[in-house]
């Protein structure tokens, strides 16, 4: 330890924690995988000020010149070093972890990382035993039936109310088991019409695919500031799972959220520091509740499975089958099962049957929708194009426009004089109501112009509302068809 020597000392102490392969970066932060040792769960933990001293003053040892004795003596590593070093904004020798895999996981090229520990290709690091798991080198088709008829029988005493729904859950479960090899994989949302359905067994289903440790669910969060405190906390630690449980409301698209499904990273400013941390979204998102939908901007991002036991009190209802108590027993197995699908589809040259693209969710199709329909289930996105057709904003929207159309036909037409206008149609009016009308009965003219700029440009059922390019003066608006 010299005075001005600091960069050296920080980039030399950089050094040889990277040596280790025991600690890394992850979104700005330098972090450890470290194992609970009551619940064996595997985690990424930020390593704080102090476990940093702790961890350098036991990868090296620090001295210091003293000037009386002309000599060199043993010290502890020096607080102004590693404060530097821990607030630091790069770290060029620190290997990069994406996240945790606990099971085999496709690598970019298709192949599958059968070793645990860190892989330098993809930045994950795998906590598993590979002896567990067994996957055919080159599986056929015929090979991968037998895996699917199998993870289908454990779904064989769940009231799924369609075919679809049922494809949607096998969905549910390739995707548990290969999301760290995904950047972006949609929601997975069980709704049913009454409690005791099923739903949450469901989803502990899809963990016990996704992790050996037990899940533990979340309350969906009330604001979007909320979700974003939740997701980066959550997320900083690298879980296989995040379950929003018992929905009390609709899946409300809160901005955090959507940033989270459609992004492979998400930032946001660590509680009781001034650093912000960039953070990896390899997760699998659950989340069920009793006849609550996605709504806007989450039907797209969201695969709902729908349960219907068709019964008075489904809670005493017979089962035979514990499918969760049979693969955390056996998960090995059953997670090799489903790995041997989708190296099946790779292996056979990534065949694809005609199905609508789904935006954003690209990779996730190919390898946990098209594997399916190749081995002939029905689409299990069919619900999110259904969603997205009877979203409540769509249908309001659709509903505006026609009755805007019926007024005005396609004379532009101002938010102020719709409002003095739309007396005269009783459809009209209605709907302006539940878009912006106020307590006593009047428009809220903002609100209600805010709102058709939103939605300008959308097309339903033919039709969109656009402005008038003539006017230079206050907006106009006319609806056109497509």
């Amino acid at each position: 330890v010299q005075a001005g020597e600091i960069p050296r000392i920080c980039d030399a102490a950089e050094c040889e924690m990277a040596k280790t392969f025991r600690h890394y970066q992850r979104g700005g932060l330098i972090v450890t995988i470290t194992t609970d040792p009551g619940t064996r769960e595997t985690t990424v933990k930020p390593l704080t000020l102090s476990s940093l001293m702790h961890v350098l003053a036991g990868l090296a040892i620090w001295q210091r010149y003293d000037k009386k004795s002309d000599a060199w003596f043993v010290c502890d590593p020096s607080e102004k070093h590693i404060r530097v070093l821990h607030d630091s904004i790069s770290y060029p020798h620190l290997p990069v972890l994406n996240g945790i895999a606990r099971q085999p996981y496709l690598r970019p090229d298709g192949s599958l990382m059968m070793n645990a520990g860190y892989d330098a290709v993809t930045g994950m690091f795998g906590v598993f035993n590979a002896q567990q798991f067994s996957v055919p080198d080159k599986p056929t088709r015929q090979q991968a039936e037998a895996p699917l008829a199998e993870i289908s029988e454990l779904l064989s005493e769940f009231a799924f109310k369609t075919d679809h729904d049922r494809a949607a859950a096998l969905a549910g479960i390739l995707t548990a088991v290969i999301r760290p090899s995904l950047v972006q994989a949609p929601m997975f949302h069980v709704k049913a019409p009454s409690i005791a359905s099923g739903k949450s067994y469901l989803c502990e289903l899809f963990t016990a695919f996704a992790t050996p440790q037990k899940g533990t669910p979340h309350a969906f969060p009330a604001d979007d500031e909320e979700c974003r405190k939740l997701l980066l906390a959550e997320l900083l630690t690298a879980p296989a799972v995040i379950e929003f449980d018992n929905l009390t409301s609709d899946l409300i698209p809160h901005k955090s959220l959507c940033t989270a499904l459609t992004s492979e990273h998400t930032s946001g400013r660590i509680l009781g520091q001034s650093k912000t941390a960039e953070v990896g979204t390899r997760v699998l998102f659950l989340s069920s509740g009793n006849n609550v939908d996605p709504v806007r901007d989450m039907t797209r991002r969201t695969v709902t499975i729908t349960l219907d036991p068709a019964c008075e009190i489904p809670a005493a209802r017979d089962f035979v089958k514990q499918p969760v108590s049979e693969v955390r027993t056996n998960r090995g197995r059953y997670v090799s099962l489903a790995l041997t699908i989708v190296r099946a589809w790779i292996c056979a040259g990534k065949p694809k049957t005609e199905c609508k693209t789904i935006a954003t969710y690209a990779d996730w199709s190919d390898y946990c929708r098209q594997p399916l329909l190749w081995l002939g289930l029905p689409d299990p996105a069919a619900c999110i194009f259904e969603a997205m057709k009877e979203d409540p904003d769509r249908e309001l929207l659709g509903e505006f426009m026609h009755a805007w159309h019926d007024c005005f036909g396609h004379a532009p037409t101002s938010v102020k004089e719709a409002i003095c206008l739309f007396k005269s149609s009783d459809t009209l009016r209605e709907i302006i109501g539940d878009i912006a009308g106020e307590r006593d009965g009047g428009v809220d003219r903002k609100r209600l112009g805010w709102w058709i700029k939103r939605h300008e440009g959308r097309v339903v059922n033919g039709l969109r509302i656009v402005k008038d390019t003539a006017t230079h003066n206050a907006a106009k608006w006319k609806v056109e068809s497509v």
